[in-house]
């Protein structure tokens, strides 16, 4: 089954990888837009409403598009069986949370991760996966056509890959993931892109510019 949907899935990676390159050398700022400059931050021309979604967050609560409002957030695919992109990239996003501390709770930037291995990653061992690198990591997950609903309105991917002995053990498996930051606007609306590899400053000094500029 996987092998039969291989093919595809590369061809979408691959297009989804050629459109990040589009973004970041066409979606530049526009010199009229009232958004501040950024460091780290492709703006898209226009932000772009997302398609609605009910994602099942590790508190209990569900996560729904009015959750995503009045902050900037930005969202970030993994699974806790990462062995390496998703620790790191929770890590260094750590260090720009301490920095968005000083900031009202109310108006906080937020991180969104969202486990897109619901077969292993429960809501019990999501949140205790992302509060032990910050207690303000939010972590949301759902079915598979869900997810892969969700993933596309950010321009994102993820396949499941199984391992040399998935036939004997359904849980050798990994996932192939996009890498990226979704920015959304604190309308909920996927207004950008962070691409690989971060620099915590740079990105905890551009939320928190674009939080005091748009606070009400």
């Amino acid at each position: 089954m996987f092998n039969r949907n291989v093919g595809i899935i590369l061809l979408i990676a691959l297009a989804a990888g050629l459109g990040l390159v589009v973004a970041q050398k066409v979606f530049a700022p526009n010199p009229g837009s009232d958004r501040p400059a950024t460091e780290s931050i492709t703006f898209y021309p226009q932000p772009r409403p997302l398609p609605d979604f009910n994602l099942g967050q590790s508190d209990g609560t569900r996560l729904i598009p009015g959750e995503l409002k009045g902050h900037w957030t930005l969202v970030f695919l993994g699974f806790t069986f990462c062995p390496d992109v998703c620790p790191t990239t929770l890590a260094d996003l750590a260090q720009a949370q301490k920095q968005w501390e000083a900031l009202p709770e109310t108006l906080r930037p937020r991180l969104v991760f969202i486990s897109v291995d619901p077969e292993r990653d429960t809501p019990a061992r999501l949140g205790e996966y992302v509060h032990a690198f910050h207690k303000d990591t939010l972590a949301a997950t759902a079915d598979v056509p869900s997810l892969e609903r969700f993933a596309t309105s950010l321009g994102f991917v993820f396949q499941k890959v199984p391992g040399k002995h998935f036939d004997e053990n359904p849980e050798d498996y990994t996932l192939e993931h996009s890498a990226s930051l979704a920015v959304l606007d604190p309308e909920g609306r996927l207004a950008g892109l962070i691409r690989p590899p971060f620099q915590a400053q740079a990105i905890a000094r551009d939320l928190q510019l674009l939080t005091e500029k748009s606070a009400p």
